[in-house]
């Protein structure tokens, strides 16, 4: 599994090694640098249709995704100290 240049990725040389697939054999073997391809994916590679499946099996899509659709911590807390000072008071404690 390389990276290479959109504009001849066949004839091209590489520009990074991510890992290597072997489906010869009794198993698939399969072997990815998951920093490498979380970097790549993050600077807009795009995966091929059997690299994405080999990286949707081995979760690295979905860190990906979490990475990029899920709030940061300091963000998830601003978030939080909003919401609570956008709460009226008269909600917070009502006195019979």
């Amino acid at each position: 599994m390389v990276i290479a240049h959109k504009s001849n990725p066949m004839q091209g040389r590489s520009i990074d090694d991510l890992g290597y697939y072997d489906p010869m054999g009794e198993t698939a073997e399969v072997s990815i640098n998951e920093e490498k391809a979380l970097m790549w994916l993050e600077r807009g590679a795009e995966p091929t249709e059997t690299v994405r499946s080999l990286l949707s099996k081995a979760g690295i899509l979905r860190k990906r995704h979490e990475q990029k659709y899920s709030p940061s911590k300091d963000e998830a807390v601003e978030e939080d100290e909003i919401q609570s000072a956008e709460e009226p008071e008269s909600a917070q404690e009502e006195e019979p």
